[in-house]
């Protein structure tokens, strides 16, 4: 969803003093919510990220990062540099980049993250074999989000 419809929302709650309001726009969904302190509100997108908006009611709104679900898995973890959707194939039918148990090398193409209607390929920063593929196809991802394990 785009920042400013977002900020025009928070506006809205603010001005109109509702306690809670709630958009979805295709697969996007924030939910904006007033907590039991006056001024704070809380932004819940479908992917699992916090924002939090500071007392006076400023616009902008820092990311507060969600817990960790699970431990961090062994080997050396290659983590999304983007925000966006995770593809493992460059097209819908396609067969997938790579598969686990598969040997990579450093700059081979392991999967497509999809931003702003731009597809990044991620290539791999190491050489080894594929051990866990963490998403799966078609699934948002944070910044920073574990995306493969290679050994």
């Amino acid at each position: 969803m785009d920042l400013r419809k977002v900020k025009t929302l928070i506006d809205l709650v603010q001005q109109s003093g509702i306690a809670e309001l709630e958009i979805t726009e295709g697969e996007e969904k924030v939910r904006i919510s007033r907590s039991g302190m006056p001024g704070t509100h809380f932004m819940q997108p479908m992917a699992p990220t916090t924002y939090a908006l500071p007392p006076d009611g400023a616009a902008a709104a820092a990311p507060v990062p969600a817990p960790a679900a699970s431990p961090e898995p062994t080997g050396h973890v290659l983590k999304s540099p983007m925000v966006g959707t995770f593809y493992r194939s460059p097209s819908p039918g396609s067969p997938s980049f790579v598969e686990v148990g598969q040997t990579v090398t450093k700059g081979q193409t392991l999967c497509i993250i999809e931003a702003m209607k731009l597809l990044n390929e991620i290539e791999s920063d190491a050489t080894g074999v594929i051990k866990s593929i963490m998403i799966e196809n078609g699934q948002p991802v944070e910044y920073g989000q574990p995306l493969f394990v290679i050994e």
